[in-house]
């Protein structure tokens, strides 16, 4: 007459968390395919940037042969104070390298021993696509990061998964076995799993965005 209330306690105990082990499952599950598409998306974002990147740094590179190219045809005029050749080559610098050119050319380079070797070395000289390219390089960083803590909070939730299945199973096997202390210990040991991936689960961002 004593051991009933005792099966009935263990078996509402098991059926209570066999409910809610199961929907802490099928959580884990959705989040984790949501952190999985959020690392797609931020590995798509990745990609575009390093290919701009890419683009932007074989632009500069391009400009500065074209600034080398005039500006060795310009030095040689320059060199030999052919003033009329020097100005035509002048104007065809590009707008971003003629500040560098005159900053250089007032270190009095011809003069000065001192003087910066070429404008090349000038703070003025600066090539926006350089510039654009360092930014989007910091920016596939900045997206990597983002997509390898996306990678670990899905494999998190997915961890979370396997914890909750084994608290479903100490549930379920504790209502399968008939000695009340193997009962008891296995549905103990199945709440104790559940609560602490309940609270570990709860540390981990959730995703719910369509």
């Amino acid at each position: 007459m004593t051991e009933a209330p005792r099966r009935d306690w263990v078996e509402i105990g098991a059926t209570v968390l066999l409910a809610l082990a199961a929907v802490a499952t099928a959580w884990s599950s959705y989040q984790a395919a949501r952190w999985n598409g959020e690392q797609a998306k931020v590995a798509s974002a990745v990609n575009k940037a390093r290919v701009e990147a890419a683009r932007a740094s074989d632009l500069a590179n391009a400009q500065q042969e074209v600034d080398v190219a005039t500006f060795s045809q310009w030095i040689d005029a320059y060199a030999r104070k052919e003033a009329r050749l020097a100005n035509f080559y002048f104007k065809r610098f590009r707008e971003e390298f003629k500040p560098a050119v005159h900053a250089w050319v007032a270190t009095r380079p011809l003069e000065s021993d001192g003087a910066p070797l070429t404008p090349f070395v000038m703070p003025q000289y600066r090539l926006a696509a350089k510039a654009e390219a360092d930014r989007l390089d910091r920016r596939s960083e900045e997206l990597s990061a983002q997509m390898r803590r996306n990678v670990q909070r899905s494999t998190n939730y997915v961890l979370g998964v396997v914890l909750f299945a084994v608290a479903l199973f100490f549930a379920g096997m504790s209502t399968k076995l008939t000695g009340s202390g193997p009962r008891k210990a296995l549905l103990l040991c199945g709440w104790l799993l559940f609560a602490g991936a309940v609270a570990w689960i709860a540390t981990s961002p959730v995703s719910v965005s369509v």
